[in-house]
């Protein structure tokens, strides 16, 4: 299951990755104010090292412990009967929850918004933003997201489903493209699409404390 989730879990990484990077090469409403190429260059190399840091940290991911706290009958769902299906997306539901959470005080606590600082210090606005994370945030995601797959006892997954999402989603609501209104407004009922996400990066501090939303509006 671990092999398994890696490749699904890469794959969809890349596939998402070269799918916005083509197309906001070929129709970005928006010009950038900074170099491209050197741009990705700095934001890709996070990209690269924050997985690094996270091994180093943590012997295994939440898909991993979710199947040890399915086997160990560990949290709530493990403990609750009710079909499959209803535990998966409740399961997913509850763990955006749980980032959502977690954004909303990395923006309310001094020291963490020093960390996520990083993120809205990118001069531009597309889809390597969405990767663009301090390390020491990440791995403290990671620790929170553990702890949520073991008090919850989130299916495997459950847990896999959220992980592929929330990857794609972040670089689809920072992506640099062009979505007509009237399909944006249809999307954004169902998913935090660019123009709807590009209020958070504001300047103006009371815009940038709102929508805090990766996956679910």
């Amino acid at each position: 299951m671990v092999r398994t989730e890696t490749i699904i879990r890469i794959g969809a990484f890349a596939a998402v990755l070269v799918l916005l990077a083509l197309v906001e090469l070929m129709a970005p409403p928006r010009r950038l104010l900074t170099s491209k190429s050197r741009r990705w260059l700095a934001n890709l190399t996070i990209v690269a090292l924050n997985p690094l840091c996270v091994a180093l940290v943590f012997p295994i991911l939440p898909t991993g412990l979710a199947l040890i706290a399915a086997e160990q009958n560990w949290g709530s769902f493990n403990r609750i009967s009710m079909p499959f299906w209803l535990e998966v997306a409740a399961g997913v539901v509850l763990l955006d929850l749980v980032v959502y959470t977690q954004h909303v005080l990395h923006h309310a606590v001094p020291v963490l918004w020093r960390l996520h600082m990083i993120h809205h210090a990118d001069l531009d606005f597309d889809m390597t933003t969405g990767l663009r994370f301090y390390p020491i945030e990440i791995v403290i995601s990671m620790a929170i997201k553990l702890a949520a797959v073991a008090a919850l006892g989130v299916a495997p997954l459950a847990v896999l489903i959220f992980e592929v999402a929330l990857n794609a989603t972040s670089m689809f609501n920072h992506s640099n493209i062009t979505i007509p209104g009237s399909i944006d407004r249809l999307l954004r009922l169902l998913v935090v699409t660019p123009d709807m996400h590009r209020v958070h990066h504001s300047v103006i501090i009371r815009e940038t404390n709102s929508n805090y939303g990766f996956n679910f509006p």
